[in-house]
Order: C-alpha cells, then sequence, then structure tokens
C-alpha cells in the first residue's frame, strides 16, 4: 500500500492541496478532486496514491478521507446503502459489513466480491475508471477505449445506515465471511457472462442474504430479513436488546457532488419491519 500522507486540505490561487503540520506541502503538482474540496477544505484528510490513473490528465489518481478518532475496541458495523435511483439493480439498495475495518462486500459482480478499506468503500474520487461515463453518467465498458465503472466512494453515491456493535469476537466473525469469499471465488465462471457470480441469487444468495446467514452463523440466530432494509432493521433490532454488545444507530448522510443524484430510501418488503424501523432511535436524528 502507498505511503500515506495527511494535511489540511488547503485551496490557494484555484489550487487544491495539503498543508502538513510543519508547514509542509503536499499534493501541490497533482489533481485533487472537486468532491473532496466542496465538502472537506479546510479540514484534515489523509491521502494516498491509487494504481489507478485520471483519464483526462494521465497522473496517479489521490484518495483522501478525514481523520478520525478511532476505538480500540472489537467491533462490527453493518451498512444498508440506499437506492441508486438511476439502477435498477439498486431498487432495494445494498448491505455491506465492517469488521475491525475490514469492509467485506458481497454483489452479483465477481470482483466486487471483496474485503475493501474504509476509506475505499467510501471515500473513492469519481475519477478515471470510478467515474461514471461523462456521456451517459452511468456504468459504460469500452467507451472510446475507456471503461467507466461509475464505482466510486459509497458515500458521495448515497446516504448510509449504519449499526454499530461493539463488544463483538472479531476474529470468529471475520473467519465466517471469508470462507464466504472462498466460496465464491472457487465456484465455476458464469456461461455466459463471466463477470457475474454465478450463483448470485435475490432470495438465498445475495448481499443481504450472505451476511444474514453469517451473523446468525456467529450467533445472532434471530436476525431475518431478505431484503437490504428489512435485514438492517431485524440486525438492529436484535442487536439493541442484547445487553451485552454496545450497539448503535445512525447514517452517515450523502456527501452530494455533481456525478450522483441524491439516493433515496428502499420499501420494506415486511410490514413488521416498518414498525420495528419506527421503533429505532438514530443518534444524528
Amino acid at each position: 500500500m502507498e505511503e500515506t500522507v495527511s494535511g489540511v486540505l488547503t485551496v490557494e490561487n484555484n489550487k487544491a492541496f495539503l498543508k502538513g503540520p510543519s508547514g509542509q506541502n503536499y499534493l501541490k503538482d497533482e489533481h485533487i478532486w472537486d468532491g473532496y474540496v466542496a465538502h472537506w477544505k479546510d479540514q484534515t484528510v489523509h491521502a494516498r496514491r491509487l494504481p489507478q490513473k485520471d483519464y483526462n490528465t494521465g497522473k496517479p489518481i489521490y484518495i483522501l478521507w478525514l481523520e478520525e478518532e478511532k476505538k480500540s475496541v472489537p467491533f462490527f458495523e453493518l451498512y444498508y446503502n440506499e437506492r441508486l435511483v438511476k439502477y435498477s439493480a439498486s431498487t432495494l439498495g445494498h448491505n455491506a459489513i465492517n469488521i475491525g475495518g475490514d469492509i467485506f462486500n458481497f454483489s452479483h459482480l465477481i470482483n466486487e466480491n471483496e474485503v475493501i478499506t474504509p476509506e475505499e468503500n467510501f471515500y473513492r474520487p469519481a475519477l478515471g475508471e470510478f467515474a461514471p461515463s461523462p456521456t451517459t453518467g452511468r456504468f459504460a465498458l469500452n467507451e472510446n477505449g475507456r471503461n467507466y465503472y461509475d464505482k466510486f466512494g459509497r458515500n458521495f453515491m448515497r446516504t448510509i445506515h449504519v449499526l454499530r456493535v461493539e463488544g463483538i469476537d472479531e476474529a470468529t466473525l471475520v473467519n465466517i465471511f471469508h470462507e464466504e469469499l472462498k466460496v465464491i471465488h472457487n465456484t465455476d465462471p458464469h456461461p455466459e457472462n463471466p463477470e457475474k457470480y454465478k450463483d448470485f441469487n435475490f432470495f438465498n444468495r445475495s448481499c443481504t442474504t450472505i451476511l444474514r446467514d453469517g451473523l446468525r452463523k456467529y450467533g445472532l440466530k434471530k436476525i431475518n430479513g431478505v431484503f437490504p432494509r428489512d435485514f438492517f432493521t431485524s440486525a438492529a433490532t436484535i442487536c439493541l436488546g442484547i445487553q451485552e454488545l454496545n450497539s448503535t444507530v445512525f447514517t452517515m448522510p450523502q456527501l452530494l457532488v455533481k456525478e450522483a443524484p441524491p439516493s433515496v430510501s428502499t420499501p420494506f418488503m415486511n410490514p413488521c419491519n416498518y414498525y420495528q424501523f419506527r421503533k429505532l432511535r438514530y443518534q444524528n436524528q
């Protein structure tokens, strides 16, 4: 992994860079994405170089993220990402899980079944292959010889609901989901669409049900739900009711940028979960 630098995100003479604590300047000759400047100007951030290149400049892409205080406690965070309105596949939203700083993501696309860092999950810039197509504003392959995956930071694309649970056995939970990734990546390729996970199924083998079944295997056996918002609400209700766990619910509001429209909440498929949701107390609402 590339070296990380830190400093205050500064703009002088229309040029963005990081000003270090001793007055040194970082990234003055590099391009910093406008979305970072819009939301984090004059705040302390971290930055590191990514392997991908900016299509417009041919130079390396840099990812930035805010400096945050970290607690040294074992935890997981379950995420419910609201709907991306421009994609029908996102009609019901998405789930992922962060265990001790490693985010496990499961998807119908084989290359999106992965473990990634929080900064790459939430804050990748809309540059190069991460950006939407400049022509359609959506996912596009081989457009003028370039791929546009429209896969930049999730928090710039959606509002994210978070269930944070402290006091868990991280090693056991991590092992459960690493085993799931092994199963997926050892599955025979899809015969017609090799980029897709062949055994993906909305009802029993999806981002939601893989996480649900993993948490049940861990011991949270009462968690239910087939679709993202129902599952998140059930998990929050169950975990908040376990006294041995320190659980909280909050949102990460979408950081609006021109590359993504506002996300929207998805419907509940089970009316019981709607009533459970109304009982939840979000810390920041």
